[in-house]
């Protein structure tokens, strides 16, 4: 077998070039925890690795007119210290948060969870219910899309030949606005959800007037819940408006039977997880 040529581009438009160049046989390196345990494993086995940790725009956090834009390539422990993000998007920055150990925080990056393309990946369902948009570069330019079209099934993306997510772009927030993300796993630490569900919430004295809700875990891809968002918006979050988005939760789920859950569990528990996600991120909204 023939090993990998590696290369460190120092900007995007070099590694766009080098990616358009690989033949379909490029992988980009965004910290490499998922790509290096696939390569050990036999899964995958790219001609060229192009490894973005050199370049400045992808492993940058910035803040404009209120907006946050975190490159695609940024830590995950670089997320978790950043004050201003944090206060920002609690929720985004804890589903970044849960890939993995301490010490892989250290080189998984956001930009790399989603394209693994995991129907289960932490970080996706909370970017999609912020409404954040990747922008993405490739040989014909830059283009934005929003988070949830970049995944087209397990370990498939929508990206072109020699595109590359370069940023995300998290919207400026409205007050009161909160959100947040919860998961199931079997064990406490460290485990591939069974379901993870995101949930962002906008109140004005005392009413729903903006939502976006989104699953993971329980589809080929994550699912954007907008009827979820419709029973929330217009209510007081009351019983029966959250009972409501439960429901549409649980319908839209189209999961599978396998080792760590079986339909009927994830379905449920989609419900469950949209009821107390709900309740944190009104919570948070309140305080903001």
């Amino acid at each position: 077998m023939m090993e990998a040529q590696y290369r460190a581009p120092g900007s995007v438009d070099e590694a766009v070039a080098l990616m358009a160049g690989a033949g379909g046989k490029g992988r980009v390196l965004a910290g490499g925890t998922d790509l290096l345990v696939q390569m050990r494993a036999g899964m995958v086995a790219p001609g060229l690795i192009v490894d973005v940790k050199r370049i400045a725009e992808m492993t940058a956090i910035s803040q404009i007119a209120g907006a946050w834009r975190v490159g695609a390539a940024v830590t995950g422990a670089e997320i978790h210290d950043h004050a201003g993000l944090k206060k920002a998007w609690p929720g985004v920055v804890e589903a970044i948060n849960l890939i993995g150990s301490k010490q892989v925080q250290g080189r998984a990056s956001a930009g790399g969870n989603l394209c693994n393309a995991s129907p289960a990946a932490d970080s996706v369902p909370a970017l999609v219910a912020a409404g954040a948009i990747a922008t993405v570069q490739g040989p014909n330019g830059r283009r934005e899309v929003p988070v949830e079209q970049i995944p087209a099934g397990p370990g498939k993306t929508s990206l072109k030949p020699g595109e590359i997510v370069v940023s995300f772009t998290l919207p400026a927030r409205p007050a009161g606005s909160g959100d947040a993300y919860l998961r199931l796993i079997p064990r406490t630490e460290m485990d591939i959800a069974v379901v993870g569900c995101g949930v962002n919430l906008t109140m004005k004295d005392g009413t729903c007037t903006a939502a976006r809700v989104a699953l993971g875990a329980v589809a080929p891809t994550v699912l954007l819940v907008e009827g979820a968002a419709k029973a929330l918006v217009g209510s007081k979050l009351d019983d029966k408006a959250i009972e409501a988005a439960a429901a549409a939760c649980r319908a839209a789920c189209k999961p599978i039977d396998d080792k760590r859950g079986t339909i009927v569990y994830r379905t449920k528990i989609a419900g469950v997880l949209l009821k107390r996600a709900v309740a944190i991120a009104a919570e948070r909204a309140r305080s903001n």
